[in-house]
């Protein structure tokens, strides 16, 4: 029941919820409340004091809006709506002297400051805060921290907002960051001068509304105002997060999240915001030949006239790999088929059902993850698979759900009741009662690990029967961002990948680099770094980047989203579709389409959901078979969260983090 109370804010009435604080009150009535602890998803600290506002008829002095709710406030002597002012002299002069507290101890060194352009207290300073200081003592300094290699500290800008320090423990669910002391020694530090241990730690970066912590790899390279931003869609897992992607001339500067409440909220894992790296470094940029058993570099007609040569009148098979878009899925669909042979996504051996989008996909959103009472984890570890979704997990723990995990046990951030690692216990699970759930919101995760062995298609058809037995929902967790695409648009072949390459004396491999290419087919290579596949290939085609072409990916509950061009492919590499189209008018058989437009047009049109961008489509339930489950345990599918593609393979960063974790599980404990 929602307790609706009438208030009255620098004279405009509004009804909101009695529940809602003043400052969310005052957003409401589109008047903007200054803050710097106060954030929307964490918990309330009321620390900073910024966000004072004056109730007429309360105490004579200013109160926290953030703390506040409007249950709490008192009507008016005749029953009047209770009045709040945020433009007041009292609470002008209240701004003014917290302002010029939070700038007692401060550097003021925007200058050389990276938060400089883009600083909530510079901002704040200009609108609120008076141009001087009554303050004469020697100001304070603090020593900075060693966060790690991502986080850049300069604890002596910080103004205790504490929002790292409730991110890190409530979201992030690690326990390494607080604040000691108190008065002017009061400082935020890390445990016994640990670094994070948390792959979402790149957030408090967002977070921290003063330089006090800053990006380490994107430090001092440039000015927010120097970049051009685009909007586009994230690859490192299949998630779909929205990100923003900054870059400076042709080179991608930095990656930062946007707000969609329906995906990642505001948050992105780490390696999806500190990757740029790895797209400037071992970047095809031409095309190559291999002769003598050597590659050696040629033009576009030569190679294309060579890939077209070696294809035609021949058996051939084509591979999609995980970042594609699936307007290159689907070029390399209607080339391969129309030559007469095979195309594969699952090159991983996902036993997913082709044509059956329940099975692939499930049929839960994301955000049904928020209001769930029970959550069943089959064969994943969403900590490293998709690291924002299990902050939602991990969200939903803390609201009272309870997780179950049936694979390996793993430190996922928040307690679970594991059921065993094994087969055995999915089958233990489907046998059990589950009539009470039926009022109950219940919600199925099954991951790649659990359908990519001998008997996954058991394994989907025995989750798909507890899903029905305890009127869940089902969501698959896949890992690869062009999967679901791919799987919309067909690229699939009865039996799998065995089955597509089988006498294939051709392989056109669309960036497929996690699968091993045994000799003897002639191997046609398209993608954008010189990894696994390129170095297995005869012909080397140089394809554009997730950042570099327009694309279309669909995330793992289905829903389809655009990522947007934010720069250009180096030298002469081109975008994938194109490259797909030139090479079948080399074939003598062009497909119907001469630009990205009249691509999708046809797409939509042989895949109508595709049209609906940024929807959730509704997925007609269609239960696979239960097989027999073999005995094996469950074996979660990444093993290293840093290496999983080659952009992220060809990062020093993401090099240097996978070092770091292997080194802190091999860390010797000396005995007591």
């Amino acid at each position: 029941m929602s307790d609706l109370r009438k208030i009255n804010i620098d004279g405009n009435e509004i009804e909101v919820d009695g529940a809602m604080t003043l400052i969310q009150a005052c957003e409401q009535a589109g008047i903007e409340v200054p803050r710097f602890c106060y954030h929307e998803r964490l918990s309330i600290a009321g620390n900073c004091r910024m966000c004072l506002v004056e109730v007429v008829g309360g105490p004579p002095k200013p109160a926290a809006s953030c703390a506040m709710q409007v249950r709490d406030l008192r009507p008016g002597p005749e029953g009047q709506p209770p009045v709040v002012k945020t433009n007041s002299p009292m609470v002008k002069k209240a701004r003014e002297g917290v302002m010029e507290f939070l700038l007692i101890n401060h550097p003021l060194d925007c200058p050389i400051c990276d938060q400089g352009g883009e600083c909530d207290l510079q901002d704040q300073a200009m609108a609120y805060g008076v141009d001087f200081s009554r303050f004469r003592e020697p100001k304070r300094a603090v020593e900075d921290l060693d966060l790690g290699p991502l986080v850049e500290t300069h604890m002596t800008r910080c103004i205790s907002c504490t929002r790292c320090v409730r991110f890190t423990t409530e979201v992030a669910g690690i326990n390494q960051m607080g604040q000691t002391g108190r008065g002017e020694d009061a400082e935020i530090t890390s445990y016994l001068g640990e670094t994070l241990n948390s792959n979402m730690q790149g957030n408090i970066i967002d977070l921290c509304p003063v330089g006090a912590l800053v990006s380490k790899p994107y430090a001092f390279t440039a000015r927010p105002w120097e970049l051009t931003k685009t909007e586009s869609i994230d690859v490192m897992d299949a998630l779909g997060s929205n990100i923003r992607v900054d870059t400076k001339g042709r080179e991608v500067m930095r990656f930062l999240p946007r707000n969609h409440d329906g995906v990642n909220e505001e948050w992105i894992s780490d390696k999806t915001r500190f990757v740029w790296d790895g797209l400037r470094r071992q970047r095809l940029d031409k095309p190559y030949i291999r002769e003598n058993g050597k590659l050696r570099p040629a033009s576009w007609p030569e190679a294309l006239t060579k890939a077209a040569e070696a294809m035609k009148g021949k058996k051939v098979a084509g591979l999609v790999g995980d970042l594609a878009p699936t307007e290159a899925a689907y070029a390399l669909k209607q080339l391969i088929e129309g030559l007469g042979g095979n195309v594969e996504c699952r090159t991983d051996g996902a036993k997913l059902p082709a044509g059956n989008r329940s099975g692939y996909v499930g049929s839960a959103a994301i955000e049904d993850i928020d209001a769930a009472d029970k959550i069943l984890l089959i064969g994943t570890n969403p900590r490293d698979e998709a690291p924002v979704l299990n902050a939602r997990i991990r969200k939903a723990w803390a609201a009272g759900a309870d997780v179950i995990v049936v694979g390996e046990a793993v430190d996922l951030t928040y307690d679970y009741e594991h059921m065993g690692t094994g087969r055995e216990a999915l089958a233990h699970v489907a046998g059990l009662d589950m009539s009470e759930l039926a009022d109950k919101s219940c919600v199925v995760i099954v991951g790649q690990g659990a359908l990519r062995e001998a008997d996954g298609a058991a394994v989907l058809g025995t989750v798909q029967s507890i899903v029905e037995k305890s009127a869940a929902r089902m969501l698959v967790l896949h890992t690869a961002a062009g999967r679901v695409g791919a799987m919309d648009t067909g690229c699939t072949t009865e039996g799998g990948m065995e089955k597509a390459i089988e006498g294939a004396e051709v392989i056109y491999n669309l960036g497929a680099d996690e699968v091993e290419i045994a000799a003897g087919p002639f191997v046609i290579y398209q993608g954008s770094h010189g990894d696994r596949g390129a170095h297995r290939a005869d012909i080397i085609l140089p394809g554009a980047a997730y950042t570099e072409e327009q694309g279309l990916f669909v995330n793992t509950e289905g829903r389809p989203q655009l990522a947007l061009r934010a720069g250009f492919a180096p030298g002469e590499a081109k975008e994938n579709w194109a490259i797909l189209r030139a090479l079948s008018a080399e074939l003598g058989a062009a497909l119907p389409f001469d630009s990205l437009a009249q691509l999708r047009q046809a797409l939509v049109k042989d895949v109508p959901h595709l049209a609906m961008i940024d929807q959730v489509p509704e997925n007609e339930w269609k239960a696979e078979a239960a097989g027999k489950l073999g005995n094996a345990d469950f074996r979660n599918a990444i093993q290293d969260f840093y290496l999983t593609n080659p952009i992220a393979r060809a990062s020093t960063l993401m090099a240097e983090l996978s070092a770091g974790v292997k080194a802190r599980k091999d860390t010797k404990i000396a005995a007591e």
